[in-house]
């Protein structure tokens, strides 16, 4: 095709939708200064979160001389490693995990209807994007982005759904819910 002209093969409405069922955070954006001969010249490294809000979620970061082109290379960088959650009901976790990495610690918790977000900074951008509805989540240790980030990755990444546990010890799917539900004590 020649320069200038338009492609009426409809690629582009196409890629302007794939990008457009996703939701994207930015989380954080660190100036950096490389001192030469003639002064500073400044870079910048962007922190981006991505997700489809239907269970699958990723991040990456990006380093430009220019904020809009670090924001886009970290967006890109989030795309190529999204993963896949299990979510219970598509509201929240399937049950309280831990995740740590580097000096960061964060705990998870499920939460019932009506919860809301209950997280801070990084970890409620990641939650967005997910699209978890009803969460508690502390972070004890760092208050890097970058390790707590990390670790909420890591403590998503050990979440295993019923389908997966009832799968691998060859029971039903009923057997391993039905046990979730005569630990919890009945509310009369």
């Amino acid at each position: 095709m020649a320069r200038g002209q338009r492609d009426d093969r409809g690629g582009g409405r196409d890629r302007d939708r794939e990008d457009s069922e996703f939701v994207d955070k930015l989380v954080g954006i660190n100036r950096v200064a490389k001192v030469v001969k003639g002064g500073r010249r400044f870079g910048f490294a962007a922190l981006v979160v991505v997700g489809d809000q239907r269970g699958r979620v990723g991040f990456g970061h990006g380093k430009a001389r220019e904020v809009p082109e670090a924001i886009r290379k970290a967006t890109e960088d989030a795309k190529k490693k999204m993963v896949r959650i299990p979510l219970r009901e598509g509201r929240t976790l399937h049950h309280d995990v831990r995740g740590h990495f580097g000096a960061g610690l964060v705990y998870l918790r499920a939460a019932p209807v009506g919860t809301g977000i209950i997280a801070g900074g990084p970890m409620r951008a990641i939650f967005e994007c997910l699209g978890i509805h009803d969460v508690v989540a502390k972070s004890v240790g760092t208050q890097n982005p970058y390790n707590m980030i990390r670790a909420t990755f890591d403590a998503l990444n050990n979440m295993q759904s019923p389908r997966s546990v009832a799968q691998r010890r060859g029971k039903k799917v009923s057997d391993i819910v039905g046990k979730r539900e005569e630990a919890q004590p009945a509310t009369m």
